[in-house]
């Protein structure tokens, strides 16, 4: 599975999730509870400490990469990411087609596809920029040190504000699922699939990179988002 690493911007870094962030989450889960309709964001420090555990335990068999999201100008913890869906291909066409572990050594084995999910940021950091830049860097990994050949991201196909987003990124949609699964509300919910290939990849980073740049540097936006 591939190695936990910390990823550095100009406005956040991204930690390897532990357990140590639990109350810091918490607290950020914490603070506008209004944009988590269709996104499980855990409320509370023990439903904290659980959806830390279960990321875990997806992170030692395998099956995600999960993250803490810093704010770089006072270390501020302000949402979490992760990587997950992790594929990889290699060795004979398994049938039916299914995600699958490395038929390698497990400590060196670096994945063929994956997905960015798991996403949420605490109120006040919605809206900063910081969104862009972290999915910036989690997709510069993804293709430039992993060398996967896909990147997915998907939304329930009512969450317009999530589908927005990942649009802006230059993710393309590949289609909606209807009818595929349960939502948080407890109604049935159409997915809406996008996905960013690696020969589209130079397109997406360039305009990522104009949009990250036009951001003010971490100075001046110390002064522009509340403490």
């Amino acid at each position: 599975m591939p190695e936990p690493v910390t990823l550095h911007g100009r406005t956040l870094r991204l930690e390897p999730l532990a357990e140590h962030h639990v109350e810091a989450l918490a607290l950020a889960a914490a603070e506008d509870r209004g944009s988590y309709v269709f996104t499980p964001v855990p409320h509370g420090v023990e439903a904290t400490r659980r959806y830390v555990a279960d990321a875990l335990t997806a992170a030692a068999t395998g099956r995600a990469l999960p993250f803490v999201t810093v704010r770089a100008v006072d270390g501020l913890v302000v949402g979490s990411t992760r990587f997950c869906e992790l594929d990889y291909w290699q060795g004979p066409v398994p049938w039916p087609p299914a995600p699958r572990g490395p038929l390698g050594p497990v400590a060196t084995a670096i994945p063929d596809a994956t997905e960015i999910g798991g996403t949420w940021l605490s109120g006040r950091a919605q809206g900063t920029g910081i969104n862009t830049e972290a999915k910036l860097l989690m997709l510069r990994h993804a293709f430039e040190t992993w060398g996967v050949r896909r990147v997915s991201l998907r939304a329930d196909a009512r969450n317009l504000r999530s589908r927005a987003a990942i649009e802006r990124l230059g993710a393309t949609l590949d289609g909606v699922h209807r009818a595929h699964s349960r939502g948080l509300d407890g109604k049935v919910r159409g997915t809406a699939f996008y996905s960013i290939l690696d020969e589209e990849w130079p397109r997406v980073r360039e305009r990522l990179e104009e949009r990250v740049g036009a951001w003010p540097s971490p100075t001046d936006v110390r002064s522009l988002i509340p403490a």
